[in-house]
C-alpha cells in the first residue's frame, strides 16, 4: 500500500523552529515499521509545504498526519481536508496530542485516529486496509463514523524497544537531512533511547501518553543506532535520558569501547546530575556538549504546585557542576501568568548572573490531557489552541497583556542580546561558517530569531489576532 506520512508546518513570530527544526524522527519510526511491505513517503511540511503536489505525484491510498503539539490541531484538520479533496481514499492522525484528545479530531475528513504508539498502531491500520478487514477488531484506534466516534479498546504497549525497525531515515533525502538544526548545531541527527519518565509533573503530558510506564533501549541497541548516524551532532530526544543511571553509564561505556565519537544532548533532572556526577563526567570524555535542564522556577512553592518534586538548590548545584565541566546548559524555566515585574526581574538577574548558555522561557500551558489541564481547566481563557505555543498566556495575567509580553520578551532580551551570549559564541560561529557547517543564512536566522523573541510587540499581536478568532473559525 501507498503510505504518505505528513508533519504539518509550524507558523509563528517568534516561533520555537526558529531556533530548533528537528528531523520528524516519529514519523521515520512509523515508516520504519511499515517498510518494506509498503512504499512510504514522508512529507516535511515545514521543509516543503507543497503538499498537493506531493500527493498529485506519489497518489498514496492511505495519509498519516502527526499531530503531537496541541498548536497543531488545526494545521493537521486543514491538511486532512486537503487530502480528502486530492482524492485521498483514507486519511488518520496520530501522534502525542492526537492520542490524549482524539475528539478534537472528530472531523469528516478524518477517518480514524490512532492511540497510542505510532509504530505497532500505524502497522496495524494499514495491514487492516490492505485486507480489507473491520477497523473495529484493530486494537487502539478512534474511528470516526456518522459524526460520532467509537474506541476499539487498549492495545498493548511496546514493552522491548529493542524489538523496534530502525527508523527510516533514508526517506528524507540527505539534501533535506542537512536543513535540520538545534541552534548552531547543523547538521542534526536525533535518536529517541528510551520512553517515558517515572516523575508526574502536572504540565507534562509525556508521562501521560505512555500511562505512567518507561521502557528504554540496549545500550547495544542504542550504539548501533548512532553507528549508523553520518551527522556530527546528536539530540537525544529522551524527555528523561537518565531514568536509568546504570543503563546510561553502559551505553556511555558502549560507546567508548567502539569508537563512537559525536557531540551529544540529552535533557536531565537535576537532582540526577548532583547525585551522579561521574556520570556527567564519563559522558563529557565521549562528547556531551549539552544538557537540557528543566529548572522550571525559581521558588520551592511553585517546584512543588507543578508537582516537580526537585529542588531549587538542585537546581543550582546541577548548573555549577555542568558548567565547572564546559559544558552547555539549557536551564529551562515557567513563567506564571501571575509573575508581576518583581519576579520577572529576579528571573532575569539569575539568568545573566550565573551566564547561562541556553536559557529557555515558557509561559505555564495546561495542554489538554494532562492533570494541570484538569485542575485548573475552569480559569482557563481560552480554548485557542494557536496560542497553547507556550509562548502565550491562556490563563488571566497579573499584569496587562502588553505589559505581560514586554517582561517576558525582557527575559529573552537579557539572556540572548544584553548579555552578549552570541558575542560569546562569536568565534565558534568564525569556525563554523569557514569549515561550511554553518552558512551566513543560517546565522542570520538565528539572528533575526533572537531578535523576534526579545519584541514584546510580536507575542501581543499574536495574542490579540488569536482572541479576535474562535476555535470554530481557526479550525
Amino acid at each position: 500500500m501507498k503510505v504518505l506520512l505528513v508533519q504539518p508546518p509550524q507558523f509563528g513570530k517568534p516561533g520555537f523552529n526558529k531556533i530548533a527544526l528537528v528531523e520528524p524522527l516519529g514519523l521515520e519510526m512509523v515508516a520504519g515499521a511499515l517498510l518494506p511491505d509498503n512504499e512510504v513517503r514522508i512529507q516535511d511540511m515545514r521543509i516543503d509545504p507543497n503538499l498537493e503536489e506531493a500527493i498529485a505525484d506519489f497518489k498514496p491510498e492511505a495519509l498519516g498526519i502527526s499531530c503531537c503539539f496541541t498548536i497543531d490541531v488545526y494545521r493537521t484538520r486543514r491538511i486532512a481536508r486537503t487530502a480528502k479533496s486530492c482524492g485521498v481514499p483514507f486519511v488518520f492522525v496520530g501522534g502525542l496530542h492526537a492520542s490524549l484528545n482524539p475528539p478534537d479530531f472528530n472531523d469528516q475528513a478524518i477517518d480514524c485516529v490512532v492511540i497510542g504508539e505510532g509504530e505497532t498502531g500505524g502497522r496495524d491500520l494499514i495491514n487492516a486496509l490492505k485486507s480489507n478487514a473491520d477497523l473495529h477488531d484493530v486494537p487502539g484506534l478512534v474511528i470516526n463514523e456518522n459524526e460520532t466516534q467509537t474506541f476499539t479498546g487498549q492495545r498493548e504497549r511496546t514493552v522491548n524497544l529493542d524489538e523496534l525497525p530502525l527508523p527510516a531515515r533514508q526517506l528524507l533525502p540527505q539534501k533535506r537531512r542537512h536543513r535540520y538544526f538545534f541552534n548552531f548545531w547543523k547538521p542534526l541527527a536525533t535518536i529517541e533511547t528510551a520512553r517515558g519518565c517515572p516523575h508526574r509533573c502536572n504540565f507534562c503530558s509525556v508521562w501521560t501518553f505512555f500511562q505512567g510506564r518507561c521502557a528504554t533501549k540496549s545500550p547495544e541497541r542504542v550504539a548501533d543506532e548512532l553507528a549508523g548516524l553520518e551527522e556530527k551532532y546528536v539530540l537525544i530526544t529522551d524527555d528523561n535520558f537518565l531514568l536509568s543511571v546504570k543503563r546510561a553509564a553502559k551505553i556511555a561505556e558502549v560507546l567508548k569501547e567502539r569508537g563512537i565519537e559525536k557531540s551529544y544532548s540529552f535533557q536531565a533532572r537535576s537532582d540526577t546530575i548532583v547525585k551522579h556526577p561521574e556520570l556527567i563526567t564519563q559522558w563529557r570524555e565521549i562528547g556531551l556538549s549539552h544538557v537540557f535542564i528543566g529548572f522550571e522556577s525559581l521558588d520551592e512553592k511553585e517546584l512543588k504546585a507543578v508537582n516537580k518534586k526537585n529542588t531549587v538548590e538542585a537546581n543550582e548545584e546541577a548548573l555549577q557542576l555542568v558548567q565547572g565541566m564546559g559544558i552547555a546548559v539549557t536551564s529551562a524555566f515557567i513563567v506564571n501568568p501571575e509573575y508581576g515585574h518583581r519576579e520577572f526581574a529576579r528571573l532575569r538577574e539569575y539568568v545573566t548572573s550565573r551566564h547561562i548558555s541556553v536559557p529557555q522561557f515558557t509561559v505555564l500551558t495546561p495542554l489538554p490531557g494532562t492533570d494541570l489541564f484538569r485542575e485548573i481547566e475552569n480559569k482557563i481563557l481560552t480554548k485557542n489552541y494557536e496560542l497553547y505555543d507556550f509562548l502565550h498566556s491562556v490563563l488571566p495575567t497579573k499584569l496587562e497583556p502588553g505589559e505581560f509580553y514586554k517582561e517576558f520578551a525582557s527575559l529573552y532580551g537579557a539572556a540572548y542580546i544584553n548579555s552578549g551570549v552570541l558575542k560569546h559564541r562569536a568565534w565558534r560561529l568564525i569556525v563554523g561558517i569557514a569549515t561550511r557547517r554553518l552558512s551566513l543564512g543560517h546565522l542570520r536566522r538565528i539572528l533575526v530569531s533572537a531578535r523576534e523573541f526579545a519584541d514584546g510587540s510580536n507575542y501581543l499581536k499574536q495574542f490579540k489576532n488569536a482572541s479576535a478568532r474562535n476555535a470554530g473559525k481557526t479550525s
